[in-house]
């Protein structure tokens, strides 16, 4: 029993290792580096939206066709061959290409990451949590996947500031490009070595019946024709926009509130440690109440989170308060996404066609990748500085609010 709790904590670790890598070339450096990002790159706020659009769009397919397979061939296999094949991205990046090249990338990411990797994660987090634990299962996952990215992050942001002098906006191009080129080539590596550990160490499930009970076709029909799935895609959408509509907390620290580029850069750093509690919190109370109760009340918050951002003007006088509105808006949407996809639990839905619901409600649910960061970008280009952020946060309200009403129609048709 001893020896298989410690192979149980391996498998986690890995999962969680693996899970957060494979989005560190596409998402962190974005995220974390967002000025840095852009004018290396020589995006704007609009280019770079529609940048992640082109990966929405092959993501979307992605999920779809991914979720069918994560039902036939095991998670072992096909996340050792994304994660191979998105580090072998990284070197094409660190070559620094021009958008259209840039453009190529981030779709080819959107195959790579999801189609082999989504689907296979998330049923193999399921059949770890068993059929008690599934909070616990997800928000370890996500928990692990958010303290791990903290850490790297730091690492990298130590990486990038060891190449430009003490006064940082002294630094001139050619610094910043190596810097950044060094911290591109240590995301490939690390990404590459998580592929070796999950086939190291992530088991091949155990032949079962249920392989043989259903076909691709069957289980699609059986998970459209179910409107809980519909309800729990609709409210990923809502949850997934407000976990992107973090990604521009460094420049709002950046423009609004006057930091500079690794101050913002940290700041970012700082509040995505609020994932890992929120997360493992929100898994342990979805065990004990249920999942949507919990996604519910968070969405709830979240309104009112928002909503002091566009009354706050980021006067000096308000730092205090706005830095507190920022962990509180982090702390909230990390506890909706570390469990919302213990729905798949709540809903009753059956462990052979896992897969299959998987990938429509990733298909639907991460829609946002699609249109999130074209409309954010265009919010932000029309009015820059404080009123563009303003707009940008009323945007976001909007979205919680739809979530918060869409959970309230989960849990009225699940009883």
């Amino acid at each position: 029993m001893r020896i298989n709790n410690w192979h149980r904590v391996l498998q986690m670790i890995v999962l969680i290792f693996a899970g957060e890598l494979v989005f560190s070339l596409p998402f962190h450096l974005a995220r974390f580096f967002r000025p840095s990002f852009l004018e290396l790159f020589n995006l704007s706020n609009t280019n770079l939206g529609d940048v992640f659009a082109v990966y929405g769009l092959t993501a979307m397919v992605s999920y779809f066709f991914g979720g069918l397979i994560a039902d036939k061939i095991s998670a072992r296999k096909l996340m050792t061959i994304s994660l191979l094949l998105t580090a072998f991205g990284g070197l094409y990046m660190s070559t620094f290409p021009n958008i259209l090249g840039i453009m190529m990338l981030y779709g080819y990411w959107g195959i790579t990451t999801i189609f082999l990797f989504w689907a296979a994660m998330l049923k193999a987090t399921r059949e770890w949590g068993g059929d008690y634990t599934q909070g616990k299962a997800f928000g370890l996952l996500d928990g692990g996947r958010g303290l791990l990215a903290s850490v790297v992050s730091a690492l990298a942001i130590l990486i990038f500031a060891s190449f430009l002098p003490s006064e940082i906006n002294l630094a001139i191009t050619s610094q910043k490009l190596n810097g950044f080129r060094t911290v591109i080539l240590f995301y490939s590596a690390l990404t590459a070595i998580a592929a070796i550990l999950i086939w190291m160490f992530l088991p091949e499930p155990s032949i079962t019946s249920n392989h043989k009970q259903n076909t691709n076709f069957n289980n699609l029909i059986k998970v459209l024709s179910n409107r809980m799935v519909w309800l729990h895609a609709s409210i990923i959408i809502c949850a997934y926009s407000t976990y992107k509509g973090l990604d521009n907390t460094a420049l709002y620290a950046y423009e609004v509130l006057g930091m500079n580029a690794v101050e913002a850069a940290k700041l970012f750093t700082y509040s995505s440690l609020a994932r890992p509690i929120a997360a493992i919190l929100a898994g342990f109370l979805a065990d004990r109440i249920a999942a949507s109760y919990v996604i519910f009340l968070a969405f709830f918050i979240l309104i009112f989170t928002y909503i002091g951002f566009i009354i706050f003007d980021g006067s000096a006088s308000l730092v205090v308060f706005i830095l507190i509105n920022i962990f509180s808006t982090f702390f909230m949407v990390f506890a909706i996404r570390g469990i919302y996809f213990a729905l798949v639990n709540e809903i009753n839905t059956p462990k052979n066609i896992t897969g299959t619901t998987i990938g429509i409600v990733s298909f639907v649910g991460f829609t946002p990748d699609i249109f999130f960061g074209s409309i954010s970008g265009r919010i932000l280009d029309a009015n820059p500085g404080i009123t563009g952020h303003q707009n940008y946060f009323l945007f976001l309200t909007v979205i919680a609010l739809i979530g918060v009403i869409t959970t309230w129609c989960l849990r009225k048709v699940n009883k």
